[in-house]
């Protein structure tokens, strides 16, 4: 199994015989930073540490079973092909706290006819039984800043001197958010 940790540099378009290609860098390059074995731990895995600004370092965890790997070691980009496909999991982008319609994309209510201050209001949000409101009820609430797996990935291009790694089509998280690469 090839994994890799990678830091999200942005997207960009690149061009080859088919035209344009939407495209989001990844710098990547992470050392392991310690095995976990079934024996001792009670699961297998591997634990990456990529390096991140200001002297702070992330550490993120691969389960597999059998692995090559040895404490020390660099794992670079050189590791995956053109066109393999892969998984990337993240940190999706924080929104903050948002309102309804932009949450849930609820309609809203109407802008005339003696409705002065409802336009972006959720409407009624209980009944006569049983005279609360019912938790998971679609409110106003925090926004994003979830884990998101974006599946069936394509690696497009791979620059090895930079440890620079090119996937089609959007990665979640923000620019220098530290992104998990699997190859499926």
């Amino acid at each position: 199994m090839k994994f890799i940790l990678g830091k999200k540099i942005g997207m960009t378009t690149i061009y080859d015989e088919k035209g344009a290609l939407n495209v989001t860098l990844l710098e990547c390059g992470s050392k392991v930073s310690l095995i976990k074995e079934k024996v001792k731990d009670g699961y297998s895995a591997v634990q990456m540490l990529i390096a991140k600004t200001k002297n702070k370092s992330k550490k993120k965890e691969f389960r597999v079973e059998g692995s090559e790997l040895k404490k020390d070691d660099v794992v670079d980009v050189s590791i995956f092909e053109i066109n393999e496909k892969v998984i990337v999991s993240g940190t999706s982008k924080a929104k903050g706290f948002q309102g309804v319609v932009k949450r849930y994309g609820f309609k809203g209510g109407c802008a005339s006819h003696g409705h002065k201050h409802d336009l972006r209001a959720p409407g009624s949000i209980g009944s006569g039984f049983p005279e609360h409101v019912v938790k998971g009820k679609r409110m106003a609430g925090r926004m994003g800043g979830e884990r998101i797996t974006t599946k069936n990935l394509k690696v497009v291009f791979i620059d090895v001197e930079k440890n620079i790694l090119g996937i089609k089509g959007a990665v979640p998280g923000i620019p220098g958010g530290i992104v998990e690469i699997k190859a499926i």
